[in-house]
């Protein structure tokens, strides 16, 4: 695993650099810093001793899962990766299998429904609790296929959530910026505050996969629950309460920059339009 992992960064590292070549606007550097960020978080995920410790203890469990969900999904984003790795594939495979895909109605319809706010928030968020489970965490934790289904099923649907309040250029999010502010505290609240908080005060083990491994190694099983709850509880709300002042910041020079537009036109000869907003 840790090795299919490393090489799939890999050569998505290369396909983003060979394409960000070929955009008709020079790439920024800081979208492909933040997209290499975002791949390096993956691997540190999937392939590091994190990777190894997490079989053992759920609070580096948790760890793994919060470098997936809201350090790596939102970094690789705002790297706004759909231009580069399109254009950066071998030609053949665009002209033959992206360009079917891209004018196919039901692929296009699909994915409008995905980015819809409140099925992207369900796949995201109710993923999280469903997994959590106690029962379903337990078997996931001891067969490997299952261990990779959760892993995918919290990575792809991250990068699904974030879509939504992040533009991936040349896609839009899906919501106004005012929106996304209530939307990213609202997710946040649902996901880090209350199952973070379930867990990190938790009086006794859910998860009896990572109690007995914890006993084995001599840790308290508790005390690892709820270091696990509060990794994902605080760092959990500074990540969403940084990506919710984003999004206010930007909605401030939305509004500010449509101000000036305003004010402009009344200036021209000739425009007695009313002016709004004064």
């Amino acid at each position: 695993m840790e090795l299919i992992a490393i090489v799939l960064a890999v050569l998505t590292g290369a396909v983003y650099a060979r394409g960000a070549r070929f955009t008709r606007r020079p790439m920024p550097w800081w979208r492909s810093a933040l997209f290499f960020s975002g791949l390096v978080a993956l691997v540190l995920a999937l392939a590091s001793g994190i990777e190894v410790l997490a079989g053992d203890l759920f609070s580096i469990h948790m760890l793994q899962h919060m470098l997936l969900t809201i350090v790596a999904a939102p970094l690789l984003m705002l790297g706004a990766p759909v231009r580069p790795l399109l254009r950066g594939l071998p030609a053949v495979i665009r002209a033959g299998v992206v360009r079917p895909l891209a004018r196919a109605t039901a692929l296009r319809t699909l994915l409008h429904v995905l980015r819809h706010p409140l099925v992207a928030v369900a796949i995201y968020v109710g993923g999280l609790y469903l997994w959590h489970w106690p029962e379903l965490y337990d078997a996931a934790a001891a067969n490997v296929a299952l261990h990779t289904v959760e892993h995918a099923h919290f990575f792809l649907g991250a990068l699904l959530f974030w879509s939504v309040v992040i533009d991936p250029v040349p896609f839009r999010g899906t919501l106004p910026y005012a929106a996304r502010i209530v939307y990213l505290l609202l997710a946040g609240a649902a996901q880090n505050t209350l199952l973070g908080g379930l867990l990190a005060f938790s009086t006794r083990t859910f998860y009896s996969y990572y109690a007995e491994r914890a006993a084995a190694l001599g840790i308290d099983a508790l005390t690892d629950q709820r270091v696990g709850g509060a990794i994902m509880w605080v760092p959990g709300d500074t990540i969403f309460l940084i990506a919710a002042s984003g999004a206010f910041f930007l909605w401030l020079e939305m509004e500010e920059r449509e101000q000036r537009r305003r004010e402009a036109a009344s200036l021209v000869p000739g425009n007695d339009a009313p002016r709004r907003g004064v």
